[in-house]
């Protein structure tokens, strides 16, 4: 008698499923630890949905400079622009090119959003700049005398390893003769021009050597008003590094003649606001590169020989001058800005003196403001779709598959709480933020969730159809639905990872939510659906094909079992019969 033929063997989840279980319950157990240890509960929103700014910067042509804006510019500009706001406090900011020459800036909304907004919008190149003259920021009138300019004392910038030196702000009489003398002297490169309220009053006029581009500028400053944001903007428009402007201070309450630039901000190394011990006061510490260090040596070297208000540097940032310390030594390496300074101004300081250059001019396109209720609203409108969408598919599967369905919404329930504690683990992490098309991408997943699921039970039933018992056709069943969820879950991880690529901005949010949930699928499919439907096989509600379990043989159309039977001869001999 011939043995019997061997079977194959159980296959890889029919012998020890408990494995499987096992591994993610580790999984799970391991993220909603670390989410709770981290304190991060919840995932980060993003600005449509928590409420904030974006802000919309398109890059400007540069003067004689046809391909300055390159992408390498715009990833430069993005870098500082992100280090700007986040210098000052403002937690998870968003900052990233759209096209070739737009960067969109996400502000969340905070306690210093508002003047991240203002930080954002000043784009211009930070230049260290020689003082020529300085009076009231208040237009002066050709024929009379200004009133002295006013302010608080300017800081004084000394060498980090030596003690301070003080200083104020020069408060020269301002009237239109000194204006005069002073612009003349500036453009003349006049290294002694005295702003003297004693001024002879025959040097009102501009001597015959002087230009005409002298008696514009002259012309400018005597008419320039820096009391006010426009007066204040046009101030120094489209000058160059290498020319004499004008500029106003940033509070708008003095103005000034400014030499070519003698320094850049590509030049500062770093810069940080510090409160000093000793004195009980905050200071800026700023540390130059080895090029950017010579050269302000050279100018401090030149300006502490001269007299105040020649003696200051300015630190120009957009045509605005936001602070205009006093040189009494020769800097060099390191320098000191000490004086009046709070301990929001300092940060201000160090923080423009650090992220103050950009390699591009940008206009501001678009503001767009979206309130923490409207965010609100659009999130709890997101999270009713994202429940009458799990509620069908509920439907769904109760009514078409019964018994099955306690599987599926098992295995949705351990991918839900998988998802949620990834995005709320890779908010800090990488800075993932869920907005609304990210809610979208989580919404469409539930059904790339269930259709796996919905594959892999329809090849079961298919193997019950056969006359198959349950036990083997779930092995049977399972190689094929194997390779079907494989491919399916390949495509939709394939067309959200080139969304990703190829899109930026908010469509990014939908992009990475659907590949990480396709992911996710494979991962519970194979760990947790699997593992429970072989436990369930041995089940006797399942086994026996309940008519509730959704794998009733009779409502299946289940073939009866083939049996072999023998083949009867008709005998051809009558001898036979």
């Amino acid at each position: 008698m011939a043995a019997p033929k061997k079977g194959r063997g159980p296959s890889g989840g029919q012998g020890k499923p408990g494995r499987a279980l096992a591994l993610i319950l580790i999984a799970l157990v391991a993220l909603t630890g670390g989410m709770f240890l981290s304190g991060h509960t919840t995932p980060r929103l993003g600005i449509d949905l928590a409420g904030g700014t974006s802000i919309t910067l398109k890059a400007k042509s540069q003067p004689g400079k046809p391909d300055a804006i390159n992408q390498t510019n715009m990833d430069t500009a993005v870098s500082i622009i992100e280090r700007r706001v986040n210098g000052l406090g403002v937690s998870e900011a968003e900052v990233q090119t759209q096209g070739r020459d737009n960067i969109i800036v996400n502000i969340p909304k905070g306690t210093n959003s508002k003047q991240a907004r203002e930080q954002v919008g000043t784009t211009a190149q930070l230049y260290f700049r020689p003082v020529l003259a300085v009076t009231a920021g208040q237009a002066t009138p050709t024929d009379t005398a200004s009133p002295s300019a006013s302010g608080s004392p300017a800081p004084s910038a000394s060498p980090s390893a030596k003690a301070t030196t003080s200083g104020s702000k020069a408060t020269p009489s301002a009237s239109a003769t000194t204006q005069g003398r002073a612009v003349t002297g500036a453009l003349k490169k006049d290294t002694s021009p005295s702003p003297s309220a004693s001024a002879p009053k025959a040097s009102a006029s501009p001597s015959a050597s002087v230009d005409a581009a002298t008696a514009d500028l002259q012309k400018r400053f005597a008419a320039l008003d820096c009391s006010t944001k426009a007066g204040r903007a046009k101030a120094g428009a489209n000058a160059k590094p290498t020319d004499t402007t004008i500029a106003c201070s940033s509070e708008g309450d003095a103005k000034y003649v400014l030499g070519p630039a003698a320094v850049s901000g590509t030049d500062v190394d770093s810069a940080k606001a510090t409160i000093d011990q000793q004195r009980g006061m905050w200071i800026v510490q700023m540390d130059f590169t080895s090029k950017g260090s010579k050269k302000f040596q050279e100018i401090t070297s030149k300006l502490s020989t001269q007299q105040s208000p020649m003696n200051q540097f300015a630190i120009a940032l957009d045509g605005e001058v936001v602070s205009a310390p006093q040189v009494n030594e020769t800097l060099s390496g390191s320098a000191e800005i000490s004086g009046s300074f709070t301990q929001q101004s300092a940060q201000d300081l160090a923080n423009v003196l650090s992220y103050g250059a950009l390699p591009l001019s940008f206009n501001e396109e678009t503001v767009t403001t979206v309130t923490a209720a409207l965010g609100g609203e659009q999130l709890r409108a997101g999270l009713i779709a994202g429940a009458i969408g799990l509620a069908l598919v509920v439907i769904y599967l109760v009514a078409y598959y019964r018994g099955l369905a306690l599987i599926a919404l098992l295995s949705l329930l351990v991918s839900g709480i998988l998802t949620y504690t990834l995005m709320a683990l890779l908010g800090p992490a990488i800075g993932f933020a869920l907005n609304l098309p990210a809610v979208c991408g989580a919404i469409v997943a539930i059904g790339i969730t269930a259709d796996s699921f919905i594959v892999y039970f329809e090849r079961i039933r298919d193997e019950i159809r056969e006359g198959r018992t349950l036990r083997p056709a779930v092995e049977r069943a399972w190689p094929r639905a194997r390779r079907t969820i494989l491919v399916s879950d390949f495509v939709s991880f394939l067309a959200a990872a080139v969304l990703f690529i190829v899109t930026v901005g908010k469509v990014q949010g939908f992009a990475f939510t659907l590949g990480l949930t396709t992911l996710l699928d494979v991962v519970v499919v194979f760990l947790f659906t699997k593992p429970v439907m072989t436990l369930m096989a041995r089940t006797k509600f399942f086994s026996s094909g309940h008519p509730w379990s959704g794998l009733d043989p009779k409502r299946l159309g289940a073939k009866p079992p083939l049996r072999r039977s023998r083949r009867v001869h008709a005998p051809t001999d009558p001898k036979e019969a």
